[in-house]
């Protein structure tokens, strides 16, 4: 017996080592530690280890006082000791009486070998009569009573916690949106969005088909502060206030900048029922909206930063 439990306290002791040699992280499932939990596991590790040890300890000291006390006192050798007891009780029952009992059975015989009908020591009866009980009680607590998830309810909550997890990465990469890494956004549901958004904000200035206003033409291809998204973008978030474009960063959130500024690119090239006089420098670089030619009149936003958001 002491054999045994020597043997699980040092495989307890090296399972433990791998997991203390770790510094950053453990299991995948349990992803990264940071220093305070490293140190709790660690201290874990080291009390559940010294426990161990102080059992077998216990356990060879008791041994040995009943040794030392039986061979004192042999009249009570006769006597089991507590340990002998609780042992015979608890853990390998009486293997003589129980011996006496033992008979081989006929009817299984294989290949002249015949199976014994032995006794099942008292620990793997309490086990076995154990796993019972928790088999009982775990299949009412989730079935019968209905208090615990089953497998596909918990599967289904994973999923939501995943969704909730999922949208909000969304929503801080659309929060995270600026005129470094801003991006031309063609999906109908965008310039949709952007459309809407310039209607109720920018049309005032630049007109309901960006022709022009107070502020400039947003269909043709010059622009004053430069006409690729970024520029749009920046012009719109910060405005332009010696030119009356105010800032629209505290109205409109990054995402909805993005795609009112979406929205002007792809009016590109339109023609508008009046559109007013060029104004800024013609825009040469590609244009993420693909303006059509239009060799009459240069055809690109000028203040479209201006006018981006009003």
């Amino acid at each position: 017996m002491k054999k045994y439990l020597t043997f699980f306290a040092l495989s307890c002791l090296l399972f433990f080592n791998p997991v203390l040699a770790q510094n950053t992280s453990v299991s995948e499932g349990l992803g990264a530690l940071d220093s305070n939990q490293m140190a709790l596991l660690i201290i874990i590790g080291v009390i559940i280890g010294v426990i161990i040890l102080l059992l077998i300890l216990m356990i060879y000291l008791m041994s040995f006082i009943s040794a030392v006390f039986r061979k004192e006192n042999p009249e009570l050798v006769e006597e089991p000791s507590w340990w002998e007891t609780f042992k015979q009780r608890f853990v390998t029952g009486d293997i003589k009486e129980e011996q006496t009992k033992d008979k081989l059975m006929e009817d299984h015989s294989y290949d002249g070998i015949q199976e014994l009908d032995n006794f099942m020591p008292p620990w793997l009866q309490y086990v076995f009569s154990g796993t019972v009980i928790i088999a009982i009680v775990y299949f009412g607590y989730y079935t019968v009573l209905g208090f615990g998830k089953t497998g596909v309810e918990e599967y289904q909550e994973e999923i939501r916690i995943a969704a909730i997890e999922a949208e909000e990465r969304g929503t801080s990469a659309l929060a995270s949106i600026d005129e470094t890494n801003v991006e031309f956004d063609k999906s109908d549901v965008g310039i949709s969005a952007g459309k809407t958004i310039f209607g109720a904000n920018c049309a005032a200035c630049h007109a309901a088909d960006g022709g022009g206003g107070v502020g400039p033409n947003l269909t043709d291809q010059y622009w004053i502060h430069g006409g690729d998204i970024k520029d749009v973008f920046k012009v719109i978030k910060y405005g332009v206030i010696e030119k009356g474009m105010v800032p629209w960063e505290d109205q409109l959130n990054p995402q909805e900048i993005q795609e009112v500024s979406s929205y002007i690119l792809s009016i590109q090239g339109t023609s508008p029922a009046v559109a007013k006089d060029p104004q800024g420098e013609l825009y040469s670089g590609e244009d993420e909206a693909a303006p059509a030619d239009d060799s009459s009149a240069p055809a690109d936003s000028t203040a479209v930063a201006a006018a981006v958001t009003e």
